[in-house]
């Protein structure tokens, strides 16, 4: 099994196209839900969240006010980092954890959608593939726009403050263009899925796995030999 990492950009349409690999029976692992999982109350990043930031990002609920959070971190990049510093290590852990349960299970590729790839450049390492959901400017700005509802300006400010698709581009191994249609983003998916699954990279991480489980079956087998001697 090899990982496949995917990103986009804000209203490129990254979950159109997360939606055709799912209908594919394709595993992917979704790091925003995750990341709204790892905040819920009975998790630690919850109380680091709440000791840093104050009660001020709370609902009456108790649960993490997501927009109030975001505004703060939108316009001051060392909350941001900090937030991060929070979340990532325990989003992380818990990616971990189904990637273990798709490799158990005999998945040929997971593919891990995480929205922030190319800007963390953290995780590319990790990737087999990258792929990047690509969106014209115009479509873009004006997706955002109906989606959010938002002003020209507004829209624009948000889209400036990612790095630019053509940027990302550049640093893909894979680019699904979504600026046209349903059937056009389809169809691109359709071919590199199936380029995904005639690559035999899955048999590398099967034969480690194997050699390396072999190995520790041996040495425990010589263990119990000698200790029993």
């Amino acid at each position: 099994m090899f990982l496949v990492g995917l990103s986009g950009g804000i209203a490129s349409g990254k979950s159109t196209v997360v939606a055709v690999f799912r209908e594919l029976g394709c595993a992917v692992i979704d790091a925003d839900v995750i990341a709204r999982q790892v905040v819920q109350p009975h998790f630690l990043a919850y109380q680091q969240i709440v000791h840093y930031f104050g009660s001020e990002v709370l609902l009456e609920s108790g649960e993490i006010n997501r927009e109030a959070l975001g505004n703060i971190i939108f316009s001051q990049p060392e909350k941001r980092q900090l937030l991060n510093s929070i979340t990532h290590p325990q989003i992380q852990r818990e990616m971990l954890k189904q990637i273990f349960k798709y490799f158990v299970l005999g998945y040929r590729y997971v593919i891990l959608d995480i929205p922030l790839l190319f800007e963390t450049n953290t995780l590319t390492k990790f990737m087999k593939h990258t792929v990047l959901v690509y969106s014209d400017p115009q479509t873009q700005l004006s997706r955002l726009m109906k989606r959010n509802g938002l002003a020209q300006a507004e829209a624009e400010a948000r889209i400036a403050s990612q790095l630019p698709l053509d940027e990302k581009c550049k640093l893909a191994d894979h680019v699904i263009d979504n600026s046209g249609d349903w059937e056009s983003t389809r169809r691109q998916v359709l071919r590199l899925h199936s380029q995904l699954e005639d690559s035999l990279d899955f048999l590398v991480v099967r034969l480690v796995a194997v050699t390396a489980v072999a190995g520790i079956g041996g040495l425990m087998c010589f263990l119990f030999r000698h200790f029993l001697s």
